[in-house]
């Protein structure tokens, strides 16, 4: 089933107010994922890869702590809980464990008692990766594949890596018709570091929007430019009684900057981390956002804006409980922070990636 989301329009028109803007629009890709069951063939967030059985499954090979202090599950016991969560969502009187929920916690318990008898692997123990994103490059045309690669695939290891205390990520390329054979069943962790590393499948809505900067990465001139009342004014956008004439520079930020949630392409969405450069290693040419990975598809009060029409009863709807937020379809949480952004070279995507928590 295709289903579609639709970002609103945009309260003003960026460049007939600013038209000195319209160099910097990028396009963007909002890939709206949402809770389903995507196939390998599929497009998705969190879902199963095209990935040739004969290719070894990624492990990252840095060291890990297991059953220290923290938090610390197996993916199948966070499935659990979260079809538990969505259950009580919609009967709020029908708490408690069905017999299904039971027999699976039960075999989970045994699997569990099975790896405490021999112990947790050793912290230097590889660790198999988790599937974040598949992109093909028919529904996500942003994704700057190279040669005859059609799709791309983002995994990461669900612990904290150092220095950024966020999880270590491993981006694949290849040309779908080349798979002939699929791995089946991959290896999964032995455990997350937390449950918002453990992405939930969503199928995805692609969008293509065009996008400015935020004001961090404005020049000195354009960021005055931005924060003159008096230009916004003079462009005929009303201003009576709006909470951001003191402070026109956050109604930017909020309203018609880069677009929240998980995309391809377009400007980072800063705010904790101030915009700094990236330059590719091999060739020192600045990289570019590939992939934004976000905790939430739009902000809270004004943020709503950026909710899709499809999605807006829903985000401004009371009572959000039981782990279930309309803004957090994928049950991803970046850290302490609200995005992750995987840049890429644009001489060559086959280039080491970096990344960076914002």
């Amino acid at each position: 089933m295709v289903f579609v989301r639709t970002t609103p329009p945009r309260p003003v028109d960026v460049t007939a107010v600013f038209p000195e803007l319209a160099p910097l629009v990028r396009p963007a890709i909002r890939l709206h994922p949402r809770p389903g069951s995507p196939s390998v063939g599929e497009s998705s967030v969190g879902g199963p890869l095209l990935w040739p059985a004969e290719e070894p499954w990624p492990h990252c090979e840095a060291s890990h702590l297991h059953v220290d202090s923290g938090f610390r599950q197996s993916p199948a016991d966070v499935r659990l809980k979260r079809r538990m969560q969505a259950r009580w969502h919609h009967d709020h009187n029908g708490r408690g464990t069905t017999a299904e929920e039971a027999a699976v916690k039960e075999r989970n318990a045994a699997m569990l008692a099975e790896r405490f008898a021999v112990g947790p692997p050793p912290a230097d123990c590889p660790v198999p990766m988790l599937p974040v994103a598949q992109l093909y490059l028919r529904d996500i045309p942003l994704v700057r594949p190279s040669g005859q690669a059609d799709l791309l695939q983002v995994l990461w290891c669900p612990y904290d890596h150092d220095p950024h205390h966020k999880p270590s990520t491993a981006l694949f390329w290849r040309s779908a018709a080349a798979v002939v054979d699929i791995l089946a069943t991959p290896p999964e962790p032995y455990e997350v570091n937390d449950d918002g590393y453990l992405p939930e499948p969503c199928v995805l809505a692609p969008e293509a929007i065009t996008e400015y900067p935020n004001s961090l990465d404005l020049s000195p001139q354009m960021l005055r430019m931005v924060e003159d009342w008096s230009r916004w004014q003079a462009a005929g956008v009303d201003v009576d009684g709006s909470e951001h004439a003191d402070c026109p520079r956050d109604f930017y930020d909020v309203h018609l900057a880069d677009a929240p949630g998980w995309k391809v392409g377009g400007w980072p969405p800063w705010g904790r981390t101030d915009p700094n450069p990236r330059y590719c290693t091999v060739c020192d040419v600045q990289m570019v956002p590939l992939l934004t990975i976000a905790s939430r598809e739009w902000d809270g009060g004004e943020g709503h804006s950026w909710a899709p029409y499809e999605d807006q009863a829903a985000a401004n709807a009371a009572g959000h409980c039981c782990g279930q937020s309309p803004s957090r379809p994928t049950k991803v949480e970046v850290g302490s922070t609200d995005n992750m952004q995987i840049y890429i070279c644009p001489t060559s995507p086959e280039h080491p990636h970096t990344d960076l928590i914002q």
